[in-house]
């Protein structure tokens, strides 16, 4: 099976608006034109579709995500407005990957640029996982790890802690594909007696500087996506970079 992750598209209702390092409509494009030609099975989108928040943004991002080949699920980040989102696509919190389980977590927290599941959350999490032993992928917007920029990391899911702790009771938790960095991570966690595969992604949208301090443009970078391959025991994953 092929899973490719997309995310931080950043885009305005106005087709032509710029923003940082680019367009993001165009950026939008030309990574959904590359996608579409890897075949996925499945695309799932980590969150920050839209810049201006209005549901002319949403509809647009629709509109062109409807040209995909296979069926597509996304999450709420920190810049959208999720029921503005859900009145274009559903908003799921489960998807069934056949051997595997796509599990998508709301890590919004209204208004602030930082992420948290909260206890409910982390409850609820607990149940799921209790309910079904199944090999499974997590997709959230913001990253349960330090990604190496300060300022970044200041802004990343704050109770990280709690949400590793409950992961260390369950071993069949293999991957977590987070959003919102806007950079390429991929390193392995150690929960549960096994290593988690932990991986970000690069934005459709302006690429952040790997490592800065404060918050800097990486003018160096490309838009991308993420690929996974994955089969009943083990996966491969890598980036791709488009010219835009």
């Amino acid at each position: 099976m092929r899973l490719i992750q997309i995310t931080d598209s950043h885009l305005y209702a106005d087709k032509q608006a710029r923003s940082r390092a680019g367009i993001p409509w165009q950026q939008f494009q030309r990574v959904l034109e590359a996608v579409i030609t890897e075949r996925p099975d499945v695309v799932v989108f980590t969150g920050d579709i839209s810049q201006d928040e209005t549901a002319a943004s949403y509809a647009l991002a629709c509109e062109a995500l409807s040209a995909l080949p296979c069926p597509w699920f996304w999450i709420a980040g920190n810049h959208d407005q999720p029921e503005l989102m859900a009145a274009e696509h559903p908003l799921l919190e489960e998807v069934d990957l056949e051997q595997w389980r796509l599990l998508l977590l709301n890590t919004q927290v209204v208004g602030k640029p930082h992420g948290e599941l909260g206890s409910v959350a982390l409850s609820a999490l607990a149940e799921r996982l209790e309910q079904d032993d199944r090999p499974t992928l997590i997709a959230m917007h913001h990253p349960p790890v330090d990604v190496g920029a300060a300022w970044m990391d200041a802004i990343g899911l704050q109770d990280r802690d709690a949400f590793w702790q409950l992961l260390s009771a369950y071993p069949q938790v293999k991957m977590i594909l987070f959003g919102h960095a806007h950079q390429a991570y991929a390193q392995h966690h150690q929960a549960a007696g096994t290593d988690i595969g932990v991986y970000g992604c690069p934005a459709m949208a302006d690429q952040f500087l790997p490592g800065a301090e404060q918050f800097a443009i990486d003018e160096a970078s490309r838009p991308g996506y993420r690929v996974v391959d994955f089969n009943a025991h083990e996966w491969q994953t890598w980036i791709e970079r488009v010219v835009v």
